[in-house]
């Protein structure tokens, strides 16, 4: 029994020593392997302050809807807050709100539900500060899904609204901008 635990004894030793002994070779430089858990994300390259990378990655352009609904959520207005923060550090861009459905209704009734949505994050923007001068709103109803499926959990993914950064105005932006 005794040589038993002296051989265990020995053993757990050599791991010991072994993982030092590693460990020291990594933090010399010897065999150490580069760093990609803060490489930025592929396609990206370097984040800079005030970029549209820094806004998509950092900040989020998208806001969720309620099936039926173009009332801002409590999560939503936490999104929408931290949009218009950056929004008024970095007054360069311009704000396209698109609105989006996948709802239960018409064609028409989609348009002009997600051209509520794209409205209510829009004024939410300007309540917070943001010029109204820089935002404009579009609806685009089922014009554009980000997903096709029949699942509803799939389908909430389209009842969504995204703030697009933009360097100029364009045809759906009211006139006199």
């Amino acid at each position: 029994m005794g040589n038993w635990i002296g051989r265990w004894g020995q053993s757990a030793l050599i791991v010991v020593l072994c993982g030092f002994g590693l460990a020291a070779c990594n933090s010399a430089g010897g065999l150490s392997s580069p760093d990609v858990t803060n490489a930025p994300a592929a396609g990206f390259g370097q984040i800079s302050n005030g970029s549209e990378e820094e806004f998509i990655i950092n900040v989020g352009r998208r806001v969720y809807f309620d099936r039926g609904s173009a009332v801002v959520t409590e999560e939503a207005k936490m999104t929408i807050k931290s949009q218009a923060d950056w929004l008024k550090r970095n007054k360069k861009w311009l704000v396209k709100v698109q609105g989006h459905a996948d709802d239960p209704g018409s064609e028409a009734a989609q348009k002009t539900l997600s051209a509520k949505r794209a409205d209510a994050v829009m004024a939410e923007l300007v309540s917070l500060g943001v010029s109204p001068k820089r935002v404009w709103s579009k609806g685009y109803g089922v014009e554009r899904p980000v997903t096709d499926c029949a699942s509803i959990e799939c389908q909430s993914q389209n009842r969504r609204v995204v703030v697009n950064l933009r360097t100029e105005y364009d045809e759906s932006a009211p006139q006199g901008q």
